[in-house]
């Protein structure tokens, strides 16, 4: 196999994601405004993105090595206290200067 190749389980898998995410935003657009959503179900449909983004993320970055893992959770306790454009920023800056360092 090339360096340039694609196993086809993953174009497969990669084309799944696709056609599921796009789905999943069509019938939001036609839904949002059928749905009256109030106190815990409003919070639940909000926290959505971010649960998503945490499935997607988590395993890439526990499984990468150390300085990925390490700046994850320099990055988790800076999203308790910053806005997003910071803690992207500080998320990047960690695991670059890990990487450097040798971790």
């Amino acid at each position: 196999m090339s360096a340039l190749s694609v196993d086809p389980t993953t174009a497969l898998a990669i084309a799944a994601m696709a056609a599921v995410t796009y789905a999943t935003r069509i019938a939001g657009v036609f839904l949002v405004g059928r749905l009256a959503l109030e106190g815990r179900a409003k919070a639940a449909f909000e926290a959505i993105p971010a649960a998503v983004l945490v499935a997607v993320v988590a395993p890439v970055m526990l499984a990468t090595g150390w300085a990925e893992t390490i700046a994850a959770a320099i990055t988790v306790v800076a999203a308790a206290r910053l806005p997003l454009l910071a803690v992207v920023a500080v998320g990047v800056v960690s695991v670059v200067l890990l990487r450097l360092a040798g971790v």
